[in-house]
């Protein structure tokens, strides 16, 4: 559980793998999903998951450099977990009452297949 919770448990990590489960995305396109993250954290975030090699960051031009961040094979490996936290998130809702937004188009579970 240690490790699990060492590459994944960070506050915004299984956010992230979630987003990167749609498609690569650039920074600024990361930031701009509507999460309040400031982009120091987002950044140490996104090295934190590279360095687990769940993340890969690959530059596409010159300095300045753009980025685009993509899940890895190894990366993809944990999507079922991913998967299983959101749809345990949407019941939680609704057992507490809050709204869950049950819409097959935001999981990730065709990606694992």
């Amino acid at each position: 559980m240690a490790a699990a919770f060492a590459a994944i448990g960070g506050k915004w990590k299984l956010t992230l793998l979630y987003w990167l489960a749609h498609g690569e995305s650039h920074f600024a396109g990361l930031r701009r999903r509507g999460a309040p993250i400031t982009p120091k954290v987002l950044a140490e975030q996104l090295r934190e998951l590279e360095a687990d090699g769940l993340v890969e960051r690959v530059v596409t031009g010159p300095v300045p450099a753009r980025v685009i961040y993509r899940l890895t094979p190894y990366g993809a490996t944990v999507l079922p977990v991913v998967e299983g936290v959101r749809v345990w998130g949407e019941a939680h809702l609704q057992l507490t009452g809050g709204q869950a937004v049950s819409d097959p188009a935001m999981g990730c579970a065709d990606t694992i297949a």
